[in-house]
């Protein structure tokens, strides 16, 4: 069957047998399973996580050992084939996600290209594939550091043990001499060179290339991804890299398997506009190309890349932001200020950032931002700062990149702000004039140093705004995603129509999405505590009553861990041990995240006892009951506005996405929780009643016929998110040259409840709007001021039909008559005029 238009994708998560402790695994095969009923969905490509060879352990595979074939835990080539097979034999598109920016060194033996430099060192073939740092000044005197000990006396506890084949390490045909014996380092294995064999181990292993450090000592000698040790950052820059990373790739695009391609982390490289460049020479013009690119806010996605566009994070920003209620933000701060001792408001935000981001530098990106110094001296052509010590080159590096507002900024678009970071703080800071200067002239060499900064930024950027922040504001943590800003509270009418125009005219095919393998918070427990902004003076009084019956340890901490809890509280009461169990995991990892008083490296366990002993106190009878009374109050309306969002997402300019298992309402946190297994069996029974009860297809049902609310066994909450995916679907594969590279027109309501609702026209730009999207926003609000009244809608000429109820209207429609059995309306004309052409 050809392949249908480019519509909406389905992201599905892959791991083989090994990475789930009850052997449990979504293959190849378990994919080409759900085909058919992703197609019935309504979707027209399948997203799928990393294929490449990663250890059989991972549950994201992002952590690929082996990048010349396919991953054999989840079917390798041949299953990958056969699931891309009966994907195109029913229409559906293959989309890839690829990692260019590392390869997983975690366990060395398994990672034959990383085994090779371990034992051959700079004679390796592969030594120009990694980002290793082998200058003198390395803290390792010339060594490939690798903060692998515990201790300092952990140096002591390293054997020999010869290869058998327990412990064999992969090898690259080709290489040198094998080797005939290891390290063992409590099951570690580390390369023994031949010829450096011996019988006293740290003689041996003075002998090698690399050199094994206590961790805490900051020695590293490879750039990583962020401050994950065990994912070494490879050199993409390299033609010859680059053409080996991608053979696959090559091979399965020339193969016809592969429609599109997801890139993992451009932001690492050292060159992404060159590289995508070249990586779009490989995919061709007709196949989709997009970049996890994390912009800021009102930051532009570059021009010049030859993509087209983001995964979606920017629109997620957006599509959150119009449903928060703007006008809670002084009672939400106030609560934060007593609570945390600070309002999260934007200027409180940007402060704390740049403490958080300087921290990292210091600590955990510490090497990273040492070889950058060195660097900058290197490149260096001038007499400028000769003067200046190593360590006031490094505080000044610290500085700059602490208050660099974005990811990186090499791109046109941000061309200029790297110099205005730098003359603001030679403006406040005159002592570091001549810091500055050296800085400035290494950088202007645009060579190593150039590189090193805008990738160091990047990473400092992560962990100290994601990873570290997003744990600590505690205003309104449905803010706190990736791309978003605790500090921005909500996103106008205004805003949002100006930013969906400008990804119809300028990004048509970038993603959007509303729930990642990365979010912090699943589509549907964001609604929910958006829903707070609702009801601001109820969770105060909540907040003080729960603190009544269930006192906590740490104020600012507790007000983080409870929005989350109410997010994914159920609103029936009705806790299970498996919700318990995921709340104390959440608790345990946003803890170390927050680093306030415990961490991964440096754990608490009295404070960590207590923060568990406090979740526990959660589920007593009467504190429990509670939860969920507050609960109940915003469960309904955060529903309305979990369905009204998706539905604007999968109208929207752009390619929207949905993460497995979100046609049904969802509660997940951070991951690992957002990457349970789905069940699919569910999903397809309640897409085969709503097939039933609603027709979907080109023709609308009778306005006397059954609704979704009448259909059998299913929660109302799961009938009606399926339903709204696969209405929103078929509309977008019926009349799909009204969405890609279509018009995107705004539509106001007008009377006295307008601003309660939000929406847009879509059309192909060759002929008139044929699809009016209409929402609900701020329920509890409309509700109060008693409903929409005289509200009306003017829509465009010609007869209308609703595709959830099959009601017509024309000319002016009062909204308490178009919103009656559901707060969200699409609207389709009922004979449209196709165009003369098609989006590709």
């Amino acid at each position: 069957m050809p392949r249908r238009s480019l519509s909406a994708t389905y992201r599905l998560q892959l791991r083989g047998p090994d990475a789930d402790p009850h052997g449990r695994s979504f293959t190849f095969a378990d994919a080409k399973a759900i085909v058919p009923y992703l197609n019935e969905l309504g979707v027209s490509h399948l997203y799928l996580s990393p294929i490449l060879t990663a250890p059989p352990s991972s549950n994201h595979n992002y952590d690929v050992i082996d990048p010349t074939e396919v991953n054999p835990a989840l079917g390798g080539r041949e299953g990958f084939e056969e699931l891309a097979q009966a994907a195109h034999e029913e229409g559906l598109g293959i989309i890839i996600d690829i990692v260019p920016n590392h390869l997983g060194i975690d366990t060395p033996k398994d990672n034959p290209w990383w085994w090779d430099v371990l034992t051959y060192g700079e004679e390796s073939r592969f030594n120009s594939y990694f980002d290793i740092d082998w200058s003198p000044g390395n803290g390792a005197d010339g060594k490939l550091g690798i903060p692998v000990l515990g201790s300092p006396d952990d140096i002591n506890a390293i054997t020999i043990v010869p290869i058998d084949e327990d412990n064999a390490p992969a090898h690259v045909e080709g290489s040198g001499e094998p080797c005939r014996f290891l390290l063992d380092y409590y099951g570690n294995y580390f390369p023994v060179r031949p010829g450096t064999e011996g019988d006293d181990p740290l003689d041996v292993l003075s002998k090698q290339r690399y050199a094994l450090r206590y961790w805490r000592d900051g020695v590293i000698g490879y750039r990583r991804f962020f401050s994950v040790n065990g994912l070494a950052g490879i050199r993409q820059e390299d033609p010859v890299v680059f053409e080996h990373t991608h053979r696959v790739l090559r091979k399965l695009i020339a193969a016809g398997f592969i429609d599109g391609v997801r890139v993992d982390h451009p932001d690492g490289l050292a060159d992404p506009f060159g590289y995508l460049s070249r990586l779009r020479c490989v995919v061709g013009d007709h196949r989709l190309l997009l970049i996890e690119k994390i912009l800021g806010n009102a930051e532009p996605l570059d021009p010049r890349l030859d993509v087209d566009g983001t995964t979606g994070y920017d629109a997620l920003r957006e599509l959150d932001g119009i449903f928060i209620n703007r006008a809670a933000e002084k009672s939400l701060g106030a609560i934060a200020q007593e609570r945390s001792e600070s309002t999260w408001d934007s200027d409180s935000y940007e402060s704390a950032i740049v403490a958080l981001k300087r921290d990292v530098a210091t600590n955990e990106l510490a090497a990273e931002v040492r070889r950058l110094a060195r660097a900058i001296r290197h490149d260096n052509w001038s007499t400028i700062g000769r003067d200046v010590t190593d360590e006031e080159l490094t505080l000044t590096v610290t500085d700059v990149i602490a208050h660099m507002p974005v990811y990186r900024a090499d791109y046109l678009s941000l061309s200029r702000l790297t110099s205005t970071v730098i003359r603001k703080m030679a403006h406040d800071n005159p002592e570091r004039s001549a810091a500055l200067d050296l800085m400035t002239a290494g950088l202007m060499s645009y060579g190593e140093a150039w590189t090193r900064f805008a990738q160091v930024c990047g990473a400092v950027m992560a962990k100290g705004v994601e990873d570290t922040a997003f744990y600590r504001a505690c205003r309104l943590v449905a803010l706190q995603e990736v791309g978003g800003s605790p500090g921005l509270f909500g996103v106008s009418a205004a805003e949002f129509h100006l930013l969906q125009s400008e990804r119809a005219n300028l990004w048509p095919r970038s993603m959007t999405t509303l729930t990642t393998h990365d979010t912090k918070r699943g589509e549907d427990t964001r609604a929910r505590i958006i829903e707070l902004t609702e009801i601001p003076d109820d969770y105060r009084e909540f907040l003080s009553g729960l603190a009544t019956r269930a006192p906590a340890p740490d104020p600012a901490t507790s007000l983080f861990l409870i929005q989350n809890i109410i997010g994914v509280w159920p609103s029936s009461g009705r806790i299970d041990s498996q919700l318990i169990d995921r709340l104390h995991e959440y608790a345990t990892k946003a803890v170390r995240e927050a680093g306030l008083h415990t961490e991964w490296t440096d754990v608490n366990e009295e404070f960590e006892t207590s923060i568990h002993e406090w979740i526990d106190s959660l589920f007593t009878e009467e504190t429990a009951e509670f939860i969920t009374s507050f609960v109940q109050k915003i469960a309904s309306s955060g529903h309305i506005v979990s369905l009204s969002r998706k539905l604007l997402q999968l109208l929207a300019p752009g390619i929207p996405d949905i993460y497995q298992g979100t046609e049904f309402p969802e509660d997940s946190l951070v991951d690992p929780d957002n990457r349970r297994f789905v069940d699919y069996h569910l999903r397809r029974a309640a897409l085969a009643e709503i097939r039933e009860a609603v027709e979907l297809g080109a023709h609308v049902s009778s306005p006397e016929g059954p609704s979704v609310d009448d259909i059998p066994l299913l929660p109302d909450s799961q009938a009606r998110k399926i339903a709204v995916t696969a209405v929103a679907l078929a509309v977008r594969r019926e009349r799909p040259y009204s969405f890609i590279g279509a018009s995107y027109v705004p539509v106001f309501a007008q009377g006295p409840a307008a601003h309660h609702a939000i929406g847009f026209a879509r059309g192909s730009r060759h002929t008139d709007v044929d699809v009016v999207v209409l929402v609900t926003r701020k329920p509890l609000e409309l509700e109060r001021s008693g409903g929409w009244k005289d509200t009306t809608l003017s829509l465009p000429a010609g007869r209308w039909s609703d595709r959830f109820t099959g009601e017509r209207y024309s000319g002016d429609i009062a909204l308490a008559d178009l919103f009656h059995q559901h707060p969200y309306t699409v609207l389709v004309r009922d004979t449209p005029s196709l165009p003369d052409e098609s989006p590709r």
